[in-house]
């Protein structure tokens, strides 16, 4: 049975808003039977049964994988050298007959190959690049150096639950808009704790989404592969980082001026972030977010159903967005493909 949230985000995504962002390229939307490619352009997976699970999941979508070249290799923990990597990204779009690519899984890596990627390729072919965590330092590239949209959505080894899939299929085969919303807890307490947000300044804001993996973003700061954030809603996630590395990296966007430029912040889902051992004296990781996005005078929330979770949200980067910090909500504005 859907949510009521699933059930709100699907009526939103068959009214689509008329709003539209001047120089941005849609890619063509996903049909059935569509080939798509699948790439790990960071952490390998060598194990042929996982490999074939990937297969059949992107079947069951209605769509036809095509591996990478060098899909099944191995360096050292990369999937291939830097080379043959980057090879299999700039080959999926320059393949006709590819209509989208996802990567398989993140890792580390996807920052070693952005000098090797073919940018002028690229733009001549528009087409979804779907994927998350590592996957960010390509999707923060393709928005400064392709134009084009890119979906920050499972990985195609993620488990692809109903809200993930009713979420994807929303946005990248139906043009959709939905309103994005965390799905409701069915908890056996008086008061539910799943799915809950937190807000640090209410209001609403409209921006173009932007953000990702915050370790991969912070460590792309003062490269030429990010774009500009200006007048953006950031939405950022991470993994296994203690709140210190947090309030550090936080700290660095900050001092670099990135979170000034902001219109409304999201943070999502932050999984095993809590402190290591006993930390009586220390922050949570609540107050750390609540001492760098209350200042900022903007809209801001915690909670997102975004990050390295089993369901999450595809949002879409460089499209506009309304996030609405009080309801924990982020509508997108205009769709995400053609």
């Amino acid at each position: 049975m859907k949510s009521a949230a699933m059930a709100a985000m699907l009526a939103a995504a068959r009214t689509p808003a008329a709003a539209a962002t001047t120089g941005l390229i849609l890619p063509p939307r996903l049909r059935q039977g569509d080939m798509v490619g699948l790439i790990e352009p960071a952490g390998f997976t060598d194990d042929a049964f996982d490999l074939d699970l990937v297969k059949e999941t992107i079947s069951a979508m209605g769509l036809r994988p095509k591996p990478a070249r060098h899909l099944a290799d191995r360096h050292g923990y990369l999937a291939g050298t830097d080379a043959d990597r980057a090879a299999d990204v700039n080959a999926m779009f320059a393949d006709p007959e590819v209509r989208a690519v996802f990567a398989v899984r993140g890792g580390w890596g996807c920052a070693r190959i952005l000098p090797l990627l073919d940018f002028a390729t690229i733009r001549k072919n528009p087409k979804l690049l779907v994927g998350f965590s590592d996957i960010t330092a390509l999707h923060l590239a393709f928005a400064a150096k392709a134009g084009f949209t890119t979906i920050h959505g499972p990985n195609a080894s993620s488990s692809w639950g109903s809200y993930s899939w009713e979420a994807f299929r929303s946005v990248a085969f139906d043009a959709g808009t939905p309103t994005f919303a965390n799905p409701q807890g069915h908890e056996d307490r008086l008061v539910q704790r799943a799915g809950r947000i937190r807000t640090f300044r209410p209001g609403t804001a409209r921006g173009r989404l932007l953000g990702g993996n915050l370790t991969v973003l912070a460590a792309l700061m003062g490269t030429p592969w990010l774009p500009d954030f200006s007048g953006a809603i950031l939405f950022i996630e991470d993994i296994s980082e203690q709140p210190y590395r947090i309030d550090r990296m936080l700290t660095q966007l900050k001092l670099a001026g990135m979170l000034d430029r902001l219109k409304g912040v999201v943070f999502g889902q932050c999984s095993d972030c809590g402190p290591a051992g006993a930390s009586y004296g220390g922050f949570t990781l609540s107050q750390v977010l609540q001492q760098h996005l209350e200042p900022l005078g903007i809209p801001a929330f915690q909670g997102g159903q975004f990050g390295h979770v089993a369901n999450q949200y595809s949002l879409p980067l460089g499209v506009q967005a309304e996030m609405d910090a009080t309801a924990g909500t982020i509508r997108l504005l205009e769709p995400a493909v053609a």
